[in-house]
């Protein structure tokens, strides 16, 4: 959580979460654009980056 949420920082997006227990979801949505952005996108990339890596 904490290198995406370092990486969101960066990248000025603020994703959804909800941490329970050993869970963590993250909703990326853009609402200014009523759907997924190019930034949702890379996001999400980054995001699947680190969770392979775990």
């Amino acid at each position: 959580m904490s290198r995406v949420a370092l990486q969101a920082e960066k990248m000025n997006h603020h994703p959804e979460w909800f941490n329970v227990y050993n869970k963590v979801q993250i909703t990326l949505t853009t609402h200014d654009c009523g759907g997924l952005s190019k930034q949702d996108i890379k996001m999400a990339k980054f995001i699947d980056k680190i969770a392979l890596s775990m």
